[in-house]
């Protein structure tokens, strides 16, 4: 590789986002994700994460994914300001609070005829992949999880993707006696299309937010 050639190396450099470029992109990557949670709750399916335990909560409570997603993530907002400071913090409450306000309001404008379950868990999938990694690239978070693994890493060692494993686990093995086993597969599908896509595409190596 020449000099001149940094096509892998880290944008160590690259210039903060503007206000206005941080703004439409919570706008457009929770808005990703509500339709995700849309298509999700449409086929009575969950996702992984904190967003799956509020989907599963709103199936058991009969209350709207939107404000459960909300409250189930302010215990996490301290735990983000110890470890990831008061920027990072700030961004995620706005992009959760955002994407709780959309998916309230938008099946009122977006509904299915039909939807094939798998099909639909697929691409709920790959749109919470993309508003997800958007959301990063701008220094934010949709909080939970992600954050307490952090944090247990930082305090105690224990590795921070194992968290996020062990949850899912949990979560996972929670929603079979909420869902049928069919829906609990597809629910489980979905949910490695949008790991997968924050794994190809969520990389230090290729791009640094600020």
């Amino acid at each position: 590789m020449s000099q001149t050639d940094t096509r892998n190396e880290p944008h160590r450099n690259a210039p903060a986002h503007s206000v206005l470029e941080d703004a439409f992109a919570f706008v457009t990557g929770t808005t990703l994700c509500a339709l995700a949670m849309t298509m999700l709750t449409h086929l009575g399916i969950i996702t992984g994460q904190t967003a799956g335990l509020g989907v599963l909560l709103s199936y058991v409570t009969g209350w709207g994914f939107g404000p459960v997603f909300f409250v189930i993530n302010l215990p996490f907002y301290l735990l983000a300001w110890l470890r990831m400071g008061p920027r990072f913090t700030v961004k995620s409450f706005i992009a959760v609070g955002l994407l709780s306000a959309i998916a309230t309001v938008l099946p009122r404008f977006v509904t299915f005829a039909h939807l094939d379950p798998l099909i639909g868990a697929l691409l709920a999938g790959a749109l919470a992949g993309m508003g997800l990694i958007v959301l990063f690239r701008h220094g934010a978070s949709l909080g939970g999880v992600g954050v307490l693994g952090l944090y247990l890493q930082d305090r105690i060692g224990f590795q921070a993707g194992w968290t996020q494993l062990l949850f899912d686990a949990v979560l996972f093995a929670a929603a079979f006696f909420v869902l049928d086993a069919p829906l609990v597969a597809f629910s489980l599908a979905g949910a490695i299309v949008t790991n997968l896509i924050i794994g190809m595409n969520h990389r230090r190596d290729r791009y640094i937010a600020t």
